[in-house]
């Protein structure tokens, strides 16, 4: 069982920077699909980014496309969200995922979630 633990979240104006970045321990990291999620006060879960377990593909949704970068490092056990031009609809909890399948766009294809780490743009 893996434990995924997100840090680096925090207030920020818009057009500034942030690196959330999520800690895995318990598994084996590099056999897993990471994804990113935000969920947004009143909102469902919303999908941001996902990468392979290879870190060969990425996936983003359209609405952080050129501005947010997902990667990871296997021998670090480490996923990253670089997020840059940010705005004030970016505000949410983001979430931190581990999915054993290669479904990447759906909350339901991840098996291990982190408890968040608000991030907070002011406009």
């Amino acid at each position: 069982q893996v434990q995924v633990v997100e840090s680096g979240g925090g207030l920020v104006q818009a057009g500034g920077s942030l690196r959330l970045s999520c800690a895995a321990s318990g598994g084996t990291f590099s056999r897993y699909t990471m994804g990113w999620f935000r969920q947004a006060p009143g909102k469902d879960r919303d999908f941001v980014a996902a990468i392979s377990w290879t870190g060969v593909n990425t996936y983003y949704a359209n609405s952080v496309k050129g501005r947010f970068t997902v990667s990871r490092d296997n021998a670090k056990n480490t996923l990253y969200l670089q997020m840059n031009s940010l705005k004030p609809e970016d505000t949410a909890v983001y979430y931190c995922a581990a999915a054993r399948s290669t479904s990447v766009y759906d909350t339901r294809g991840y098996d291990y979630w982190g408890q968040g780490t608000q991030v907070t743009v002011s406009s």
